[in-house]
């Protein structure tokens, strides 16, 4: 059986050690495609921006990166409004200051790719489209781009582009080489993570989640092997295609989870939300220090039945050295049998990060991507299993598409995600460059039968 967290992790490392190689020939060449891209003319896409950006000033001015941008270059243009730019900064500096109180039904193949036109390295997720039909998970694929679409956090894998070849729908997103939680748990060192390590993911996990939930976005497939590591340490969410939106009026009881982590009122079929996700997160804080899960003995052999028993009537025990008071206290917690008693879930304003096990972390400076990492991943190293692990996969035949399939098709690849797009602008330069009144462009913008065409769109 194919062992897609180990090709996941492989392909992308060793591809992305390759592209970082760039020869002075790659340099020339990116530097050509720069010189091509113009910006279109104001009057032409006045109209189209105006009817696709929400015009508020949370939208425009915090949420979008080129427009966050400009209105602090607007504000350092004009002196009476050089005060407002430093309160802002002086704001910002004061939420961050130290000591301040205040988600495997699809499968799917996964390769490091570089946007030519920028240099950016990305993950592709590559979903075969005959064997989304032939499983019947076309809706789904779209679904979790839908929701990737929505998703802006440093805690959750970004969706940059989505696009649709012959034979695959892909999602690019945030390039992840460090591995997976799962494999650092079991595969690097002693079994489990040091506490400083846990409490540091555990952390930036809430966080994911929490974002989630506020977007009415419930995960449902939280685990260590769906937690991602980047090159500096910092962890993210990844594989949103089990997640749903929740709907008020629109009950879910759907049986979705991977066994030794879901809930008990999912086990037992009832309806369920946010609550879920809590329970799953208390399962993978348990296992980053033991290194088996709450509800299944690794030293017999797995079973669903008894795992089901065990989650469902059984209390959680602590048998490793290392589980510290409060981390029982916040597993005991999240592990609650009812959800209405489970963290997270009391009432409305219950927030796992005041739990005293995360009393460590500045949350603000945590979000603001201003805390070190306590393990940062050799870039050296391919953090998956060995390739003999890997099988190839099947091709599928016998599969036709119909008219329905290729307007969902559409549907999926609609290009560039415009967050995303920007900062991807902004990190690599582009803007600037684009911006600068003494560059000359040998690129052209031009359009004609109202049709509009720009040297950006082509990406890959």
């Amino acid at each position: 059986m194919c062992d897609m967290g180990g090709l996941d992790n492989l392909i992308a490392n060793t591809a992305y050690l390759q592209a970082r190689k760039s020869s002075e020939g790659d340099l020339r060449e990116l530097q050509k495609r720069r010189k091509s891209l113009s910006l279109p003319p104001p009057d032409v896409c006045r109209k189209e921006i105006k009817d696709t950006i929400i015009l508020d000033f949370q939208s425009i001015c915090v949420d979008q990166p080129i427009g966050r941008r400009q209105f602090r270059d607007f504000l350092k243009s004009v002196p009476e409004y050089l005060m407002v730019q430093e309160l802002l900064d002086e704001i910002h500096d004061w939420e961050l200051e130290e000591g301040s109180a205040k988600e495997q039904l699809l499968q799917s193949l996964v390769c490091a790719i570089q946007v030519k036109n920028t240099g950016q390295m990305y993950a592709c997720k590559k979903l075969d489209k005959k064997r989304l039909k032939k499983k019947n998970g076309e809706k789904m694929a779209l679904l979790e781009k839908e929701i990737l679409e929505k998703v802006h956090s440093p805690f959750i894998v970004s969706l940059a582009y989505a696009y649709e070849t012959k034979t695959h729908l892909c999602l690019v997103m945030t390039i992840m080489n460090g591995g997976d939680l799962k494999y650092h748990i079991y595969n690097v060192g002693e079994k489990g993570l040091e506490i400083k390590r846990v409490i540091f993911y555990s952390a930036q996990i809430c966080c994911g989640i929490l974002h989630l939930h506020s977007l009415n976005i419930l995960y449902r497939d939280m685990k260590p092997e769906n937690v991602l590591l980047d090159d500096n340490g910092n962890c993210r969410l990844s594989d949103l295609g089990l997640a749903v939106k929740v709907k008020e009026g629109q009950p879910i009881n759907t049986r979705a989870g991977t066994n030794g982590y879901m809930a008990p009122e999912i086990l037992k079929e009832e309806n369920y939300s946010y609550p879920v996700d809590w329970f799953a997160m208390g399962c993978s804080v348990y296992e980053m220090i033991a290194a088996q899960t709450p509800f299944r003995d690794p030293k017999e052999k797995p079973n669903k039945d008894e795992v089901k028993r065990k989650t469902l009537e059984d209390p959680v025990t602590f048998n490793h050295p290392n589980f510290t008071p409060e981390t029982k206290d916040i597993c005991k917690l999240f592990l609650a049998k009812k959800p209405e008693e489970r963290l997270g879930s009391r009432s409305n304003d219950d927030d796992p990060r005041k739990h005293n096990f995360f009393s460590s972390i500045n949350f603000n400076r945590l979000e603001a991507e201003m805390v070190d990492p306590p393990f940062v991943p050799d870039p050296s190293v391919v953090y998956a299993k060995d390739i003999a692990d890997i099988a190839d996969f099947s091709e599928v035949k016998g599969i036709d598409f119909d008219e329905k399939d290729n307007k969902l098709f559409k549907r999926f690849a609609t290009g560039a995600v415009p967050i995303s797009w920007q900062q991807e602008i902004i990190d690599t330069g582009l803007y600037d460059e684009l911006n600068d009144p003494n560059r000359q462009s040998s690129g052209k913008y031009s359009f004609s039968d109202g049709e509009k065409k720009s040297g950006v769109c082509s990406i890959i």
